[in-house]
């Protein structure tokens, strides 16, 4: 297997900033690993209230995570901002694959970076759908 490159924030066309907070640092002195995919959660679910593709509360349809990873290059510590990079890498059938970074204010090389894929669902039975159209419309 190969060593992960980090990647820059050109390969990615939304952002999101996010403030760290004071509990998101560990007793090493910098952001702790799960934190992290708090963050993907965050950049993930705001470009979809966003761009209006899913009504959390009343849809139909909803995004269930069904897999994460992150790789790790340089150190986040609070009270530092960060900006959250995210680009939809795969749309299948009935999932999306995200790629995501973070990036330090002011660094154009990801600090960290990994992906996310939802696999859509129906809300009452939770059998896999087709992607919502306005989904697959945006791209």
């Amino acid at each position: 297997m190969s060593k992960p490159v980090s990647t820059t924030r050109a390969q990615y066309p939304h952002f999101l900033s996010i403030s760290t907070r004071w509990s998101d640092n560990d007793v090493y002195g910098h952001i702790n690993n799960v934190v992290y995919y708090s963050y993907f959660d965050t950049v993930v679910n705001e470009y979809l209230l966003r761009a209006g593709v899913l009504d959390f509360s009343e849809g139909e349809t909803i995004g269930l995570v069904v897999e994460t990873h992150c790789n790790f290059f340089a150190p986040v510590v609070f009270p530092e901002p960060i900006v959250v990079g995210l680009r939809v890498e795969k749309l299948g059938n009935t999932s999306v694959r995200y790629e995501v970074a973070i990036f330090a204010e002011g660094s154009d090389q990801a600090a960290a970076q990994g992906h996310f894929v939802h696999v859509y669902v129906d809300r009452v039975t939770r059998r896999p759908v087709p992607l919502p159209a306005p989904l697959v419309s945006m791209h």
